[in-house]
């Protein structure tokens, strides 16, 4: 794989998130984080743009018991968050947004969210891997006709009416939240029996007067002709019940990488996962990944930080200028 450096020198401070960042990290897990503090410690004006805590393998874990110096019975969230404040110690921003898409052309790469453009010179992919790899019946039939993955792009569609929300993570309380600003009846799908959500979003989704909470409830079917008209649930031990809406936003988790948001612009394996060589460096210029979204270590934790470690100190020397990056015993 090539390399070849910017044109502009490499920053040292940042002002807002739309600056240019000498690092953008895509993902806030243990490989981005850890890709952050790396890349904060050695100067680099860091941000990430992650979907919440809790929208990672991590994040949802009730109990971490082998993640050195973490001790049995912590929570993923707990850890997650730890390993932030460190790269906040050091100077990295953490902004929560969900990416969409991105262009990779050039030196400066933008990311794209609902919130912000987000651009770097360096960039670092640690989406990890929830994504899914089905879809739900009725699901590709309606989407734009009801069925959404952004809430804050088409909630506005839906002033009055009665929604639903497939999801128990940040991101999906978050959006359900915002919904509650159109929506008549916004009816929250828990897969699990408690949320997987910080407490905040889940005190707030719990005394909101147009939030119904549905835990341990599978979304089995999405209804509907030309438009949504309902969904099809069943609760855990229950048999299946209609339930009326006039959409349907899906937060679902899976076990896929999730890289649609980079719009093939860098090359997948044949199992849809991102490839990079020795030095967790994609094809694409400036491009490096880490993390679940590579697909062939053991999906650990401890791992995932140390390909982050790895990335970071891969994309300093990419901004030093170096034509080719080279190990340290070299």
């Amino acid at each position: 794989m090539t390399m070849r450096a910017p044109n502009a020198g490499v920053r040292r401070a940042s002002a807002s998130p739309d600056d240019i960042h000498d690092v953008l990290i895509l993902g806030g897990g243990p490989a981005g984080a850890s890709a952050a503090i790396y890349s904060a410690r050695a100067g680099l004006s860091t941000l990430v743009v992650d979907k919440g805590i809790t929208s990672g393998a991590l994040g949802i874990s009730r109990e971490i018991a082998n993640y050195p110096g973490i001790p049995e019975g912590t929570p993923g969230a707990d850890v997650v968050q730890r390993i932030r404040t460190q790269a906040e110690r050091f100077g990295a921003r953490f902004v929560v947004d969900k990416v969409s898409a991105i262009d990779l052309a050039g030196d400066v790469k933008s990311a794209y969210g609902t919130r912000g453009t987000y651009r770097g010179r360096a960039v670092i992919v640690a989406s990890g891997a929830m994504g899914r790899a089905r879809t739900l019946p009725g699901e590709d039939r309606l989407v734009g006709r009801g069925v959404s993955y952004c809430a804050t792009c088409d909630g506005f569609f839906f002033q009055g009416k009665a929604v639903a929300v497939a999801g128990a993570t940040d991101e999906a309380i978050e959006e359900a939240l915002f919904l509650t600003r159109f929506a008549a009846r916004v009816h929250v799908l828990s897969p699990s029996e408690a949320l997987r959500c910080s407490p905040r979003l889940a005190d707030e989704a719990g005394q909101s007067p147009s939030v119904t909470l549905h835990p341990s409830t599978t979304l089995e079917e999405i209804l509907g002709s030309d438009s949504v008209d309902a969904v099809r649930v069943r609760t855990r031990g229950g048999a299946p019940t209609i339930l009326p809406v006039a959409a349907v936003f899906l937060y679902l988790q899976g076990g896929r990488p999730i890289v649609d948001f980079l719009g093939g612009q860098v090359p997948l394996t044949a199992d849809g996962c991102l490839a990079v060589d020795s030095l967790f460096q994609t094809p694409v210029p400036g491009v490096f990944a880490a993390g679940d979204v590579l697909c062939k270590h053991l999906k650990q934790a401890v791992i995932a930080a140390a390909e982050g470690a790895s990335a970071a100190v891969a994309a300093d020397r990419y901004l030093a200028g170096r034509e080719k990056l080279r190990p340290d015993w070299a």
